[in-house]
């Protein structure tokens, strides 16, 4: 917001709050930088701009609940359960109705599991600070602050609101919850002249949410509550639209296009039979509503449930828990895989790679710290590739005690897992004397100098063989100043390190009197001479280079989203080959373009570098403008924004924050982005077996209406009843077609590349396949009725018959979907889930048939050996000899084709 001197209290633009000096901000603010408002001036203030505080809204079960009969198919059985209800065919409409409620049930627990992301950020401004008022020092909750509040900052304290500050003594603070900077940031309190500067980088301001590592502050609130950037992404997350995933969005195509045609057919149905006057018009009724309830698939919803539930288990048992069953399929259809730098491609323990003395460039061998929580620093010191077993290099000998002198970091057992206590750079300083010299530092300090903006190093005075000596660490800028090489020459050295993504440190020495006990009386002067150059960097995972190795395989790109320097980024990605040509885009570049222009280059870049949760969120959407499927992953709250956009969202298990973890759809609990592939995959073989699951569906449940059609065409008595074809669609669906869940994946799964979410569900052959299996069962079903009728059978047995056709015809049709493999082939019983769902369906039908009370509601009798099973299984037998003849000829025909392309 642009302030005016008549709105006081009121931002001004977000660029030029960094520029402001003391006299502009008190102007700004209406407020004194020394006694801070008053009661009264706080007291309109709150009036008018509210508490700090940040609300979240949530969904009713209630509203989730109904919202499940928002569904074409669910429409048009409950018109027909009314139907039947008005006819007095109560134990039809019953029936009806229990599905109608079981399908809403299964969608309302499936989304049982709230989105809460907005209710866990609000969280975050939970605090007190102490805030100067009327010149009086108070401790109030962060509710109360308002804008122009002079709040103090301590180590330890979290910042309650955005400040801009007029003072920092030592101050850092860290940020990595919303920059997803590893390192605490120093602060600064004179103003920057920059017009553009990254988030990362606006060294005078502090951030609501973050937290004082270091040091203390002054800080002059200049946002609160949702002007606050914590409070800019909780706008994001509730602006960010609910939006089904690829399959839900190919699940309600189809049902409403199946709808849409079956009421058609109804409406034509029932015109043809009033002209025709088959029937009476009450009988009319039950028949088209025979034909709707037949043909409608209602058994859908709740057998795509259970394939998604099942794999939602799977990936559970794979350390990828799923929040909504639909998001298991999603990544088995992205085509982009966005990710953080930070602890998910890399380790996020930094490590010495590198070391540049006067007289050698060395290499250091091993990554990280520890393997699997435990301690392992393996490696070793090399020239060239080659071992270094013994050195006269003295430089090289104080460059470690220096490192080893001046860390401040402690690698520590906690509950057997080894943990680094301390900035991640001095944990590589720990790191590295441990792993040359075999033990920790034993740190003897006199006294330090913590590091400061002012002069960019650290010092600490140490005895050392008798002699006392200071020891410095720092910006090799600084330290260079002081080199008895060449400047350039060191420069070289620096340039040489940093164009290999490499952060860079030097280290250098003097002698002081031993009498010296104040390190603020020593300067640097003549004497210091500079030993070395280290250059640090966060390792990449071992073993991610080959997951995204398996995901480019599989026609995936995996793009990097970093707050870090664009060079060191490219160089980890270079690292990783996770491109043949690394190209890379900053924060500030990608703000310079608007939406369609960025819509337009996003697909050139593959490093998103000095990025801010805005920046994140915008390449998401342009991503998906170019119409990809994007998996984000992330685990801050500057993630959660993008996280939600994405068409599924991955937040980090253990170091992902609670609220990135609520706005995701799926969360690692191992932060093993390998995981990533494995979902990949089950995404990939959970999808092949729902659409093996609707070609499985779809032509039966036509079958069922194409018999209440041609009866009607013919003149016939109808074969069968609601009820029974209810009982067909949904037995079916809780037995046969839950054997789809345990189909092993086909061979080649990630060799395919992704699904083309916009080709739908089903293709050309699927539709013939589904035309021929349809008349085939319904055709059976009618012969063996019309003949069995005419020959002496009742009309109740030969509705049991044609019951028992269409459900063999369904068992015997199994078989051909299963995989792409020859009928009789080694896979025919890798599956024996398959046999025992078969044997479970059977006992069933045994039920309904046989047992008096199931008879009286499904309109079924006692039926014999003949008549009830051997006519039924030798239909079973000619649809799955006709379908594979089909599809041998199909696969004949598609390698016809394929071979005269290819010529």
């Amino acid at each position: 917001m642009t302030a005016t001197e008549n709105n006081p209290g009121q931002q001004p633009k977000p660029q030029r709050v960094w520029q402001a000096s003391s006299a502009e901000l008190t102007q700004q603010y209406q407020t004194d930088l020394e006694q801070g408002l008053t009661e009264k001036q706080a007291a309109a203030r709150l009036k008018r701009d509210g508490f700090n505080e940040l609300k979240a809204k949530r969904q009713s079960n209630l509203i989730r609940f109904l919202k499940q009969f928002n569904n074409s198919i669910i429409y048009i059985l409950a018109a027909a359960a009314l139907l039947t209800l008005s006819l007095q065919h109560y134990s039809d409409s019953v029936v009806i109705g229990a599905v109608i409620i079981a399908n809403a049930l299964i969608g309302f627990f499936q989304e049982r599991q709230a989105d809460n992301a907005l209710a866990q950020i609000s969280r975050l401004l939970v605090t007190e600070n102490f805030v100067i008022r009327d010149g009086v020092k108070q401790h109030l909750p962060a509710r109360q602050l308002v804008v122009g509040d002079l709040v103090l900052l301590e180590a330890g304290d979290a910042v309650p609101a955005d400040l801009r500050l007029i003072s920092a003594d030592s101050l850092k603070i860290q940020e990595s919850i919303l920059t997803g900077e590893a390192d605490s940031v120093e602060k600064i309190e004179t103003a920057l002249t920059a017009d553009e500067i990254p988030l990362a980088e606006r060294a005078n301001l502090a951030f609501a949410s973050t937290a004082v590592t270091q040091g203390s502050g002054i800080g002059v609130v200049i946002a609160t509550a949702t002007e606050t950037e914590i409070g800019q992404i909780q706008q994001n997350v509730s602006q960010v639209k609910e939006k089904p995933t690829p399959l839900m969005q190919n699940l309600n195509q189809l049902g409403f296009g199946l709808s849409v045609a079956i009421v058609i057919a109804a409406v034509l149905l029932f015109v043809l039979g009033l002209i025709t006057r088959v029937y009476s018009l009450p009988t009319l009724l039950i028949a088209v509503i025979t034909m709707v309830v037949g043909s409608m698939p209602e058994g859908l919803p709740a057998s795509t449930s259970m394939v998604l539930a099942l794999g939602v288990r799977k990936m559970t048992a794979e350390k990828a828990i799923v929040k909504t069953l639909p998001a298991v399929e999603t990544l088995g259809a992205v085509d982009i895989v966005n990710t953080d730098k930070t602890g998910t491609l890399t380790k996020n323990e930094m490590t010495v790679t590198e070391i540049m003395t006067p007289q050698q460039a060395y290499q250091v061998t091993g990554v990280g710290f520890t393997k699997a929580g435990a301690l392992d620093l393996s490696g070793e010191l090399q020239v060239q590739g080659q071992p270094v077993t013994g050195t006269d290099d003295v430089d090289l000998q104080w460059l470690l005690e220096i490192a080893g002198q001046t860390t401040d970091a402690m690698l520590v057992e906690n509950d057997g897992q080894w943990e680094l206590n301390g900035e991640p750079t001095d944990g590589a300083l720990t790191g590295l004397y441990y792993k040359l010299k075999g033990h920790q530092p034993e740190v003897q300090e006199i006294d330090s100098l913590p590091f400061d903006s002012a002069w960019r190093y650290s010092a600490r005075l140490v005895d050392h063989d008798s002699q006392r000596y200071l020891f410095a660490k720092g910006a090799p800028a600084t330290l260079l100043k002081q080199a008895t090489l060449p400047a350039d020459t060191w420069a070289k050295q620096e340039q040489q390190l940093t164009e290999q993504g490499l952060r860079v440190v030097a280290f250098g020495y003097q002698a002081v009197a031993n009498d010296v006990t104040d390190i603020q009386t020593v300067p640097i002067d003549a004497t210091f001479k500079l030993v070395g150059l280290v250059g640090m960097i966060d390792p990449p995972r071992e073993e991610v280079k080959q997951a995204i190795g398996d995901l480019r395989q599989a026609g995936v790109q995996v793009k990097m989203i970093t707050g870090d320097h664009p060079v060191t980024a490219s160089a980890i990605a270079r690292q990783l080959d996770l491109s043949t040509d690394i190209q890379a885009i900053t924060g500030p570049e990608l703000a310079a373009l608007d939406d369609a222009e960025l819509a337009k280059k996003i697909d050139h870049y593959n490093v998103f570098a000095r990025t801010t949760p805005t920046d994140k969120l915008r390449i998401v959407r342009a991503q998906q403008a170019r119409r990809h499927v994007v998996a984000m992953t992330g685990d801050g709250v500057n993630d959660a924004a993008a996280l939600k956009q994405a068409d599924i969202g991955v937040a980090m298990g253990i170091k992902g924050t609670e609220v990135a973890k609520a706005a995701a759809n799926m969360v690692l609990a191992d932060d093993d982005f390998t995981t990533i592939v494995k979902a990949v995959k089950a995404g990939r073989h959970i999808f092949d077996n729902i659409r093996k699951t609707i070609r499985f569906l779809l032509p039966t449940s036509f079958a069922e209406g194409l018999i209440v059609v041609l009866s009607i065409l013919l003149g016939q008595e109808l074969p069968l009843f609601p009820t029974q074809l209810l009982w067909i669609n949904m037995v079916s669906a809780l037995t046969i077609q839950f054997a789809f869940i345990f189909e092993p994946p086909e061979h080649g799964l990630m060799r395919r590349g992704p699904r083309d979410v916009r080709t739908g569900l089903l293709h050309k052959p699927d539709v013939i396949e589904i035309g021929l299996v349809s008349f085939l069962i319904a055709g059976l079903g009618l012969i063996a009725f019309h003949f069995g009728v005419t020959n002496g059978l009742s009309a109740t047995l030969g509705s049991t018959m044609t019951l028992n056709i269409v459900i063999f015809g369904k068992i015997f049709y199994l078989f051909n979907l299963r995989n792409q493999q020859p009928l009789f082939s080694k896979e025919f019983f890798q599956n024996k889930m398959a046999f025992l769902m078969i044997a479970l369906l059977i006992v069933l039908q045994l039920i309904i048939i046989y047992v008096p009370i199931f008879q009286t509601v499904f309109h079924t009798t006692t039926i014999g050996l003949l008549e009830g099973w051997l006519i039924p299984v030798g239909a079973g037998i000619i649809v799955v000899t006709v379908v594979a003849l089909f599809k041998r000829y199909l696969y004949h025909l598609l390698h016809k084709n394929q071979t005269l392309m290819s010529k």
